[in-house]
């Protein structure tokens, strides 16, 4: 009977939660219409003319962070009041009781992971040449197709059956579908493979995946504001808020060259910014905007890049493992802060109205989640180095295709600050390999020494 009240009690902070979200929801959709009745959702609300585009993302921002409470706060809670009142340790076979333990205390079970067939160790040059060609054209073709979708999506006017043309301004929905999607390819890949080996609790995963639909948001709005190059070469110089992060919260120490090349990139990227400003969105609070989504961007990446890394130090879990975990978390915070301010019927709306839009979110979902697969694969089979230069050919090729289909103007001095981002780039990786082998020699030699 203690478990059946402790059960009650878990399930009204969940629904409390969302009652006291719908009526805050209801209570601003009704502010921001001067109290007039209205049949527009919170989201059609924000997105109209009377709101300036420069400052609408501040009032989406908040909005879709009360939507994530409605997970952060009972999971905090719940947490909260099991440790308080004791009820893991308690035997329960019920579901509530199983998935509250599964969530914070994770998982006893350890079976064999089916071991993958052994392949020769010296591997015929064209087999790795095939491999290698195969992971480079999928790489790109889905990454390439991922960022010009995007560019598409959040740039470009959609027209509709009676030929008006609109933008889609929900953010939130595409990052929604991306996650959605991954998760579902990500679960059934370890459905098949049968990987059950898996101790890490599943509220770890949310922390990464609060930050990763943040950055995820932060990088679809700031699209609003700032071309498309801009933005790819900004995700070069995000390795600036990675080493600043990983000093701050994880104490690392770094090579001089590492710092060197950090700031090669950041004079390569403020060259790029001076010599192309994009005239159609000239404005200084526009171009600060911009800059600042951008920065908010990297930062929120670079701490669930760190905050993975050592998630996969404690519990080693697999990359896909981490993937299922960390998209299950997004597809959840999403989807409720979508459900809170209507943004799945004004989504809904639009796709009906713009069919083409649901072709390039299906397709834009569908490459995201391809390509996190080749990314997986390709560090596997020839590691991370390759994974950079690929990834690195990547983006340089996006940024062309993106001034050849959008006619992005690009001046000499930009052209300079793309030159030095990438050679930066390539550098540190040199470098990177350069100081492994020295230290792998450094070790070989007192290791004989020792004998």
């Amino acid at each position: 009977m203690g478990n059946f009240f402790a059960d009650l009690i878990i399930c009204a902070f969940i629904l409390g939660t969302f009652g006291i979200a719908h009526l805050f929801a209801n209570f601003l959709r009704l502010w921001l219409t001067a109290g007039a009745q209205s049949d527009l959702t919170l989201t059609q609300i924000i997105d109209l003319d009377q709101y300036s585009k420069e400052y609408a993302w501040i009032i989406k921002l908040a909005v879709n962070c009360f939507g994530y409470s409605c997970i952060l706060v009972p999971g905090l809670l719940i947490y909260k009041y099991t440790n308080k009142t004791n009820y893991i340790e308690k035997r329960d076979s019920g579901p509530i009781h199983k998935a509250v333990k599964f969530c914070f205390t994770g998982s006893d079970i350890e079976r064999i992971e089916p071991t993958a067939s052994k392949t020769p160790s010296n591997k015929a040059v064209t087999t790795d040449f095939v491999v290698l060609i195969y992971c480079f054209v999928g790489l790109m073709g889905s990454y390439l197709t991922w960022g010009v979708l995007q560019e598409k999506i959040m740039t470009q006017e959609y027209k509709g059956a009676d030929g008006k043309l609109s933008y889609f301004k929900d953010s939130q929905f595409l990052v929604f579908a991306n996650r959605v999607l991954a998760f579902v390819i990500s679960g059934s890949y370890l459905f098949v493979k049968q990987q059950t080996r898996h101790r890490a609790p599943m509220y770890k995963y949310s922390f990464a995946s609060f930050s990763n639909i943040m950055s995820a948001w932060f990088q679809y709005e700031a699209l609003k504001f700032v071309n498309f190059p801009t933005q790819v070469l900004a995700k070069s110089c995000k390795i600036i808020p990675v080493m600043l992060m990983g000093k701050i919260v994880f104490r690392t120490k770094y090579e001089f060259y590492e710092y060197l090349t950090a700031v090669l990139i950041s004079i390569g990227m403020v060259f790029f910014l001076t010599g192309s400003l994009d005239e159609s969105k000239a404005s200084s609070v526009t171009t600060i905007t911009g800059l600042f989504l951008l920065s908010m961007y990297m930062l929120f990446d670079s701490f669930t890049s760190n905050w993975q890394g050592d998630l996969f130090k404690t519990y080693g879990m697999s990359a896909i493992q981490m993937s299922c975990g960390v998209n299950l978390f997004s597809a959840f915070f999403t989807a409720a802060s979508l459900s809170i301010q209507g943004g799945f019927l004004a989504s809904l709306e639009f796709s009906l109205e713009h069919p083409k839009f649901v072709f390039d979110c299906v397709v834009l979902s569908i490459s995201s989640a391809v390509g996190q697969l080749f990314i997986f694969y390709t560090i596997s089979v020839f590691g991370p180095v390759v994974f950079t230069i690929i990834m690195t050919l990547r983006q340089a090729m996006a940024i062309l295709l993106s001034c050849l289909i959008y006619h992005h103007t690009i001046s000499v001095l930009g052209i300079a600050g793309i030159i030095v981002v990438f050679l930066a780039i390539f550098l540190r990786v040199y470098c990177d390999q350069r100081h492994k082998a020295l230290r792998r020699r450094a070790e070989a030699n007192r290791t004989k020494l020792a004998v």
